[in-house]
């Protein structure tokens, strides 16, 4: 087993331009994407997937690795996509690649975080030196 130096890696991608058509289904997207999670070797432990009137979907799908979560813009050709796993990085590029595949965008904005140091998380802080909300 490899030395991990932080807790995952988070994907999150802005897709626009997507096929309207491929948006709006909720059953249609959830085949899709968890047919997909079986073939990444990433593990599902529950999905929940919303279709919303007339169109556009929500839906997350719970991984033992962490998640997936997509929001459609059927109206707006939009896709916010959303894939964080502590498990293997390939099986969660395989996965957001594959998921891009299926919308079709005309353009695709995509970041990817490194979550956590493992050296760091031992280390207790005032929650308020962290965070503006506190």
């Amino acid at each position: 087993m490899r030395r991990r130096d932080n807790f995952g890696i988070h994907i999150i991608s802005d897709l626009y331009g997507c096929e309207p058509e491929r948006l709006a289904r909720a059953k249609q997207i959830k085949q899709f994407i968890e047919q997909t999670i079986d073939e990444s070797g990433l593990t599902k432990i529950k999905s929940c997937f919303h279709q919303f009137d007339p169109y556009g979907v929500t839906g997350l799908v719970l991984l033992s690795e962490s998640h997936l979560a997509i929001h459609t813009w059927p109206e707006y050709r939009y896709v916010s996509l959303d894939v964080y796993s502590c498990g293997p990085p390939d099986a969660s590029f395989f996965t957001h690649k594959k998921v891009i595949g299926f919308f079709n965008p005309k353009k695709a904005c995509t970041s990817v975080f490194t979550r956590g140091k493992i050296d760091e998380s031992h280390r207790i802080s005032d929650i308020k030196t962290l965070s503006h909300r506190a």
